[in-house]
């Protein structure tokens, strides 16, 4: 048994020469100027780190997600082949005897021959986009194969050596596709808030006005159809920019049931117009980020039609920042109304960075921004200086979360319920270089005695001494801080619709 099996270790060995020599030998039209740029191209991820990029600059929301998807399955093959693959099969590389000395590599690799790392980023990425954006990635699967094909065509690997690599990445690929919907279906699950008694049914969708944030970009996408198809007699208003939060008060004041359509700066915004005006919200995600809606468990526009159409509703909690009595404020200009936030608030290093991305997005795209902002944040020497409950502290991220987060680091992303009493707030303390301070935090535990992170749950919390002009951001919409603010919660504060 074991000649037989040497033999056929011997055999594939044989076969797997055999074809690199093929290849070694034949004569390629033009490949001797692409293929090995292409394949230098991809080193370290580069090549497909500028494909995402790019994907993100230019390509729809899908795409946009697709591609992070794809980044993360060639992170997840690349950590795989590093620490597992290139260790466990020690295999050297393949001699260079009748492999043509103009493809060679300025450079040989030193690291073992099995499995190809370069294929498995390669066939990770695109299986990854194309499992979430499947014409994005039929056009970047010829570009992954060239890349593989390249490593045998340098010499670099054998033919095995490729396939194998692909295979993990397609399987890396499939891996991020799962743990993804893992993740999401554990989101959509309704918490256990409770019901709001007489809130109203709308069966034809008479009274409700629905204000949809065109600017969103999803709208139309997310489900206008489906609610005008659900509650035809629904009034529906399109709009975006400026003229939103006066649209939404507008709404509030004549309708029975406010509706607003897009992500969680739009919902904020009509939350804060049905609390002010005292009427339910009906929640129709449509933007980029809709954490408010997961988190409440609903699922799509089918789900809030059926529950304003029933009448099911229930009672979640809102935070609240107040502008605190020595805040200043232009003479003889009326006292800042309370804002609201509906999932998280912050000072400090995600300000910062939204700030950034803001200003950049416009002139580059949201995805190369959101890159260029992480560099200029995580390069900053500059903690904030605060007094946080009569203390004075430098600190690189203040976050109060509405409600209890779970998961570790400063800025966890899952609440199991809205109706709690409490916010969830984390401090990131200030000194060294932000980066190493919020990646330490990253791994403490939410409670833990991290001397980088600090996290305890209270009712009220008051911040003073605010520097002028330092930024706040309260669901992802930025703004900049009164030099003093009070947060708090208002439990059961809104009702919002919601099926179960």
């Amino acid at each position: 048994m074991a000649d037989q099996q040497l033999t056929w270790q011997g055999r594939a060995a044989r076969w797997d020469r055999a074809l690199f020599d093929v290849v070694a030998r034949r004569h390629w039209p033009a490949a001797e100027r692409v293929l090995p740029r292409l394949g230098k191209a991809a080193n370290h991820g580069v090549l497909w780190g500028g494909t995402a990029l790019a994907i993100c600059a230019f390509g729809p929301a899908a795409a946009r997600k697709a591609a992070v998807r794809g980044a993360a399955s060639l992170a997840l093959a690349s950590a795989t082949i590093n620490t597992v693959g290139k260790w466990s099969v020690r295999r050297p590389r393949p001699l260079l005897e009748g492999v043509p000395p103009e493809r060679w590599l300025p450079t040989q690799p030193r690291t073992t021959s099995f499995p190809s790392g370069h294929s498995a980023s390669a066939f990770a990425f695109a299986t990854g986009l194309a499992l979430h954006a499947p014409a994005w990635g039929a056009a970047v699967a010829p570009l992954a194969a060239s890349v593989a094909f390249s490593r045998v065509y340098t010499g670099v690997h054998y033919p095995s050596d490729v396939a194998a690599g692909a295979a993990l990445g397609v399987a890396a690929g499939f891996a991020v596709r799962g743990i993804a919907r893992r993740v999401e279906e554990s989101r959509l699950v309704p918490g256990g808030e409770p019901v709001a008694a007489g809130a109203p049914a709308l069966p034809d969708g008479a009274g409700l006005v629905v204000v949809a944030n065109t600017g969103s970009g999803t709208a139309e996408a997310a489900g206008l159809d489906v609610l005008r198809a659900a509650l035809p007699k629904a009034e529906i208003v399109e709009c975006e920019g400026p003229d939103l939060p006066d649209q939404l008060a507008a709404a509030a004041s004549r309708a029975t049931v406010l509706g607003a359509c897009g992500g969680d700066g739009t919902i904020n915004a009509a939350a804060t117009a049905a609390l002010r005006a005292s009427v339910p919200l009906a929640v129709f995600p449509a933007g980029t980020l809709n954490h408010f809606a997961q988190d409440l468990g609903l699922t799509g526009p089918a789900d809030t039609c059926h529950a304003v159409a029933t009448g099911r509703a229930v009672r979640v909690g809102v935070g609240r920042f107040t502008p605190g009595a020595g805040a200043t404020a232009a003479p003889g200009a009326p006292r800042p109304e309370p804002r609201y936030f509906l999932n998280t608030f912050s000072i400090g290093a995600y300000p910062e960075l939204l700030r950034h991305r803001l200003h950049w997005a416009p002139r580059i795209g949201s995805g190369p921004a959101a890159v260029l902002a992480a560099w200029r944040v995580l390069r900053s020497e500059r903690p904030v200086r605060l007094r946080i409950g009569g203390r004075n502290r430098s600190v690189w991220l203040l976050f109060a979360g509405n409600g209890t987060y779970h998961g570790t680091g400063p800025m966890p992303r899952r609440r199991d319920s809205l109706d709690e009493t409490i916010l969830d707030v984390r401090l990131v303390h200030g000194g060294g270089r932000p980066g190493p301070r919020l990646l330490a935090a990253a791994f403490a535990g939410p409670l833990s005695r991290s001397p980088f992170h600090v996290a305890t749950r209270m009712h009220r919390l008051r911040i003073d001494a605010i520097p002028p002009g330092t930024p706040l951001a309260y669901d992802g919409e930025y703004a900049p801080a009164p030099t003093s603010l009070v947060l708090d919660k208002l439990p059961g504060a809104l009702t919002v619709y919601r099926n179960g």
